[in-house]
């Protein structure tokens, strides 16, 4: 080997070594922060001092509650509508069609927002769509009452009705995830202690499920979810009684 070709291979393991623990030592590229998901439009919706229960009929109507649903509701669902090829209505659907008919847009601690509503000619189907704002991830859940057919008509203070609860981050009754926050359980309690529209009627629940994002239902107590047992009904008194009118 000549002299110039032991020069250029000296120079090469200089340069080698010189750069190698540089290009060792380059900073692996930061991960970008998951953006903020965008719901802060739903806050024109809550009431104002014109509206003191909200405009949740605006709000149906508005042309991104769609996609808001089909974004956070995506658990599989089996409670509502007949399934076609095997396959139920999607939960955003659903949610959807439980709050078609105007109910309220209520806000909580400048942080919570609870929307509710009914189905469209049977209004003991009820919905409520409640939203944690707080943090870059928002608990979206979507409650539902739903019938118990097979038992007494819903014009029966004692007809059964079953809660559905679906969180879009799973929640736990009893074990080591996290528990149904406070908030969302005073919310559903309010909820579920308002009469049907037009009656003095609260619903009678007496089943609870509360559902996990990937479709794993799990039995609970209502009481765990904030519903209270409906008023007994009122006895009739002598001055509320009809009067006997004796025949002629």
């Amino acid at each position: 080997m000549n002299m110039r070709r032991l020069l250029q291979l000296a120079a090469f393991l200089l340069i080698d070594a010189t750069l190698a623990p540089a290009l060792h030592a380059q900073p692996k590229p930061r991960k970008e922060k998951p953006a903020r998901e965008d719901v802060e439009w739903i806050w024109q919706y809550t009431p104002d001092d014109t509206d003191k229960e909200g405009r949740e009929n605006d709000l149906v109507q508005d042309l991104r509650l769609q996609p808001f649903l089909e974004q956070f509701l995506t658990a599989p669902q089996t409670f509502w509508g007949t399934p076609i090829d095997g396959r139920y209505r999607s939960l955003a659907n659903t949610a959807l069609d439980h709050l078609t008919v105007p109910g309220k847009v209520l806000a909580d601690d400048n942080r919570y927002i609870s929307i509710s509503g009914c189905v469209v000619h049977f209004c003991p189907a009820r919905g409520l769509l409640w939203l944690d704002l707080n943090g870059v991830h928002h608990l979206v859940v979507f409650a539902a009452i739903d019938w118990v057919k097979q038992g007494k008509p819903t014009s029966d203070p004692a007809a059964e009705y079953t809660l559905w609860v679906f969180p879009d981050d799973p929640l736990s009754i009893a074990g080591n995830g996290p528990h149904p926050p406070p908030a969302l359980t005073k919310a559903i309690a309010r909820w579920a202690a308002e009469p049907l529209p037009g009656s003095k009627i609260v619903q009678n629940i007496t089943h609870a499920v509360l559902v996990d994002p990937d479709g794993t239902p799990h039995q609970v107590d209502p009481s765990a979810l904030g519903v209270q047992p409906p008023p007994p009904p009122k006895p009739v008194t002598d001055t509320e009684a009809p009067a006997l009118h004796p025949r002629n």
